[in-house]
């Protein structure tokens, strides 16, 4: 049997957060603040990022990594529309990544917002198809790993 041409994966990330599911779902709905803490970081400069939160609605970033990473010089681009959105409850996003043009994964990510006795209880599920060439798997949860443990420095503020 031959390779395929496509890994997939889903995983689920639970974070409980010191916050309102009001709150918490502002630091993803609102442009300027998911801009903080969801795209802005090193190893890496934001050229593009566009948001228009609604369902149907698009999301696009793009990034230059920059010296010293293993992909210095190149753009990263990650094009969202959002499938579905229910305020304070729950966001689902269907993205696609590409390096320098070259789409590398799609991917399925439903965010859900639960009240708790904290504050929220987030739940990211994310399944995602990854073709040759793309950061995998391990890697992808990884990011998301690296991303939510950002969010509660945004949720301070």
């Amino acid at each position: 049997m031959p390779q395929p041409s496509a890994v997939h994966s889903t995983f689920a990330l639970e974070r409980t957060l010191a916050a309102t599911p009001q709150r918490v779902f502002a630091a993803f709905a609102d442009p300027a603040q998911k801009r903080r803490w969801f795209i802005e970081s090193d190893p890496h400069a934001v050229e593009l990022f566009e948001m228009d939160f609604k369902i149907g609605g698009k999301e696009r970033a793009r990034i230059r990594f920059a010296d010293g990473h293993p992909l210095a010089g190149r753009v990263l681009t990650n094009d969202t529309i959002y499938q579905d959105i229910q305020p304070a409850r729950r966001i689902v996003l269907a993205s696609a990544m590409s390096l320098e043009g070259k789409c590398f994964s799609a991917s399925l990510v439903t965010l859900e917002f639960l009240p708790s006795e904290a504050g929220t209880d987030l739940i990211c599920t994310h399944q995602g198809a990854f073709f040759e060439g793309a950061d995998g798997p391990e890697m992808r949860e990884e990011g998301w790993r690296k991303l939510l443990d950002r969010l509660p420095a945004e949720l301070s503020r």
